[in-house]
This record gives C-alpha cells, structure tokens and sequence, in this order.
C-alpha cells in the first residue's frame, strides 16, 4: 500500500476488471450504470447567461442493445458464469426473448462476474438502479452473490418527483441493492442525530443531579425459554422474570444506578442516558439524502450525479480509511472524489473521455495541492497513442482533444456539427463581456479548404477567435490562409495580438502549447465543483449531519 496510486482508466471497464485488477484486491465496489431506461442522459454545459445549453452532449446511451456484442457477453456469462447464472439467463432468454432489456441485463451480468471475483472476502457492492430493471437485476446478483449474501435493497427517496401523478403514484425513488462477498463482510453502522420529536416522546427523562435525559428502557427477555436467566429481582421483591441479563451483570448495573424501579412503579428498567447514544440507526429507506437540483453547489451539469452524501454513507458503512474503493461506471466522479476525501484508495473506470476530463477537473477543483497523486490509464501520453485513439473511436478523440486545451464539445450527438466542434465560453474581467472561441478538431486528412470554412464559420458565429485543432500537420498553404485572417486587438490592450484563426496540432499539444488569447479572458466554459478538505474526519462528519439535517430545518 506504501507504493499505491490511484487509477483513473479511460476504458471498457470490462477490459479493465479483468487485464488490470486482481482477484480479491478490492473492498468495496458502488456502481451507477446505465439503468436501460430507454433514455439519453446528457452532459449539461451552462451558457455564459447561466442557463444551460441547448447544445447537449450525449455522454452515454442509457439504453444497450442487442446485437453482436451483447450475443457475446450473454454466451460468456453463460459458458464462463456461475452455474445458477447460466440457468437464469436461459430462462430470462425464453421469456425476454433478444432484445434490449436482455441485452442490458447480458452486458450486466458479465461485468458483475468480474466485480465478484475482485472483491475480497470482506467486501460488499452497492448497485443503483431503478425499478425499470431492478427485479431482474436482483436475480442476477442473487445468481453470483448467492441469496445469503443479499443484505439489503435501499430505498433512497428523492424529493422530486418524476412527472405528474394522472394515471399512477408519482416516481420518486432509486434502488440500491447491497450484497457481501461473504459472512465476514465489513459493516459499520450509521447513524442520524435524533429527531427532536422522538427526543421529546422517548428520552423525557432527565436526571436531576447531573441534567443528563434518558429513557427507561425494557429488561425482560423476548425469549420466555431462558431458564439461566429466570430469577428474581430485586433479591425480596418477588418480582420473578426471564431477563436479559445474568444475575451477576443486572446486580452489578443495579450498583451503579443504571437499574432502577421507575418512579410509578413496576417492573424494574434500564436507565439509558442519551449522551451515550451514536444517534438514530440508519435503516433501509433513506429519505434524507436530497437530489441534486440545479442550483446545489455541487451539481456540475451530470444529468446523473448523486449527491456526495450519499455516496459518503455507503463508503463510511463498508470500508475503513486505507481501503480500495472502485467505481466501474464512474461517470462525473462523486464516489472517486469521496473516497479521496475520506482517505480511501480508489480506482475509477469510464469508457467516455467526456467523464474522464470531468473527473479530473473535478478532483483539482475540490483537493487542489491536497490530492493525492493518482494514474491516468489509457488517456493518449504521445501522438502515436492520440492516433490509435482516432482510429478505435473517432469520437472519444474529439472529446479527448477539446478536453486537452479546456474546451467542450458543442455537439448535439454523433452527427452534424454545422462547423463547430467545440465551444470555450470566456468572460473579459474588464468589461463584463463574453466571448466565444469555436474550434474544429479533424483527425483525418487536412486542407487549406477547411481553414476557409472554418473562417466563415466564425464569422456566422460572431465568435472572437476560431482554433483549428488537428492531429496531422498543417500545410504551409493553411497556416498562411490562417494568418490572413488578422488579429484580434482589445482597446485595453492594443499592443497584444492575438490571431484570430489558430492553428493547434495534437504535437503541439504534447508539448504544452496553448490556444493564445487574452489573460483577462477568464474560463467560463465548465462549472467548477466544490472546495473539499480532507484528513479531517471530525468536520466531514458534521458537515454531512449538517446536509442530512437540511430538509427539517428549512
């Protein structure tokens, strides 16, 4: 653990569980994974205005279909699974029939495959999902995990609603399913400061000596078969029960003042003081965990993020400082931020390169100098890596590329781009003025044809600067039509230049080049997540009663 770095891959988590982690290395997995609800979440970016933009970037389908991919991952669970797996998905195979939904459950139950074999025989996984798929997901974890295993299905009640309520009950729930690797799995229980109201009803009891409050709580021994610990107390009384406890341990909690005949009378009970309680026991149904709205400091524009208190509590029950926790879908980062800030170890696996450079940023923005160092797999390090990325996936390139000099993308989806590939949104501190660059990026062949296009695209946009980022050289044509579009020149500052069309090659990007523009110009592109301090267990703990308490005292 001394020589350990934190991952963050760029890949198939798939690929990743099975070349890159090794069995019975990790303690605790949380996975939100596409919940196959027949929609596209998109990656939110906000407008200089604050509003968010109309150009969405899809940043996963939420919807796996069938096909050739998911014909090979249904044949893998089946050859290469549990035996109880091979049987359900042959079933679920007969009754679904090929289709998206055993598409999604195929390409689950392959990776959850994998998940079980990383996980030691301490560990536990948490899945969220939602009652779209949640009954089959259930069968399937029960599969691998085996039904003993099965420790609890959270509800975690969100405060919206989803949709208005005219033919059902309005949707306002996601599910979690807790399973352990084993019997010897870690728990630690949580707990909730208590409700006012329950303090008045049940500890309205308080001791005059001291003012501490307490309640009196039952002796007697649900269990009337206990012939060892049938007596009489108090010795004379004639008061004869089954109780809780052995003679000795009663007399010597009675010596100490904690057994006590209450004031009218009865049978005798045990002084309980609240000040020795940890608090109201977390159960299965979390209603105090708020969702993410739009105007949460922590919402970074992830249509999908979960709030980092609940994220904190799963972590806090199932790991202890120093553990490995992974999250294979890791989209926007909230487990891998929290588990740095709890001073867990972490692995984070997204096979977009638009979560991965939001992880990133996110992590620099909440630890600043106090992260600590952790390993960035699969992201381009040179251009050869840059040009096999381009060729698997042409996509992800674009994304990679725009991430590197701080854009983002300003796609629709997959398809046409009128132009413009990516957006960088920047605010002049002198005037209050935004400004705008567009940039192209192009992996394949180049030509002096797409400098003209682009100028004209800039000057359709009224942007101010127009970058042409390009992973082959420039020709010496392009440059010279790029350096006849002229300077850009602030009335600030007239003695700066800054050309108006940039050209930016993926080298020159590796060799820490930058778009060139004006210093007052300050980035406004991505929101930037919240001021986090770690190595300060005391503060994080009151901070979190402080957000769980939040919703009671507004």
């Amino acid at each position: 653990m001394e020589d350990w770095q934190n991952k963050l891959y760029f890949s198939d988590n798939l690929k990743v569980l099975r070349e890159h982690i090794p069995v019975s290395s990790v303690d605790l997995i949380y996975l939100d994974p596409p919940f196959n609800s027949n929609a596209t979440y998109n990656m939110l970016f906000k407008e200089p205005s604050g509003e968010k933009s109309a150009a969405q970037i899809a940043a996963f389908e939420d919807t796996w279909k069938w096909g050739p991919e998911a014909e090979e991952a249904f044949d893998e669970a089946v050859l290469a699974g549990p035996p109880d797996l091979a049987e359900l998905l042959k079933a679920l195979r007969q009754v679904l029939r090929p289709s998206n939904m055993l598409a999604y459950l195929s390409m689950m139950a392959v990776r959850l495959v994998e998940m079980h074999r990383v996980l030691k025989p301490t560990g536990s996984l948490f899945l969220h999902c939602d009652p779209t798929a949640s009954h089959y997901i259930k069968l399937i974890l029960d599969a691998i995990f085996s039904p003993k295993n099965f420790r609890n299905e959270i509800i975690w009640e969100r405060s919206q609603p989803k949709g208005h309520a005219k033919t059902r009950f309005s949707r306002c729930h996601d599910t979690i399913f807790f399973y352990s690797k084993s019997e010897k799995s870690l728990f630690i229980p949580q707990f909730v400061e208590h409700d006012p109201a329950y303090l008045e009803k049940f500890y309205r009891f308080v001791e005059p000596e001291t003012g501490r409050r307490y309640t009196l709580a039952d002796l007697t021994n649900p269990n009337k078969e206990r012939p060892n610990l049938t007596y009489e107390f108090p010795p004379g009384s004639g008061t004869v029960r089954v109780w809780r406890w052995t003679r000795e341990r009663m007399q010597q909690a009675w010596e100490e003042g904690r057994v006590v005949v209450p004031e009218e009378g009865g049978v005798v009970r045990y002084k309980r003081y609240l000040d020795e309680m940890s608090g109201t026991p977390i159960k299965d149904v979390w209603y105090d965990i708020e969702h993410l709205h739009g105007s949460s400091h922590e919402y970074l524009g992830y249509q999908t993020q979960k709030p980092e208190s609940l994220l904190e509590r799963i972590i806090r029950a199932a790991s202890n400082e120093g553990d490995l926790v992974l999250d294979p879908f890791c989209g926007c980062g909230t487990a891998v931020a929290v588990a740095e800030r709890l001073q867990r170890r972490w692995i984070g696996i997204d096979i977009t390169y638009l979560a991965i450079g939001l992880i990133r940023k996110r992590l620099q923005d909440s630890f600043g100098r106090e992260l600590a160092p952790y390993e960035e797999i699969g992201i381009p390090r040179d251009v050869p890596s840059a040009e096999r990325l381009f060729q698997l996936d042409p996509f992800q390139f674009e994304c990679w590329a725009l991430a590197a000099v701080g854009a983002r993308s300003a796609r629709d989806k997959r398809g046409a781009d009128r132009g413009i590939d990516g957006v960088m949104n920047l605010r002049d501190e002198y005037n209050s003025e935004y400004k705008k660059i567009i940039l192209q990026v192009k992996g394949g062949h180049v030509g002096v044809s797409q400098i003209r296009d682009l100028q004209g695209v800039l000057e359709r946009e009224k942007a101010e600067i127009g970058v042409f980022l390009t992973l082959k050289r420039p020709t010496r044509q392009m440059r010279e039509e790029a350096a006849a579009a002229g300077a850009l020149i602030e009335a600030q500052f007239p003695q700066h230049r800054f050309p108006r069309l940039q050209i930016l090659t993926v080298e020159d990007i590796f060799a820490g080049k930058k778009i060139a523009y004006p210093s007052w110009w300050s980035q406004d592109t991505f929101k930037k997540g919240p001021r986090r301090r770690k190595n300060n267990p005391e503060e994080a703990q009151n901070n979190l009663l402080k957000e769980l308490q939040e919703p009671y005292l507004s």
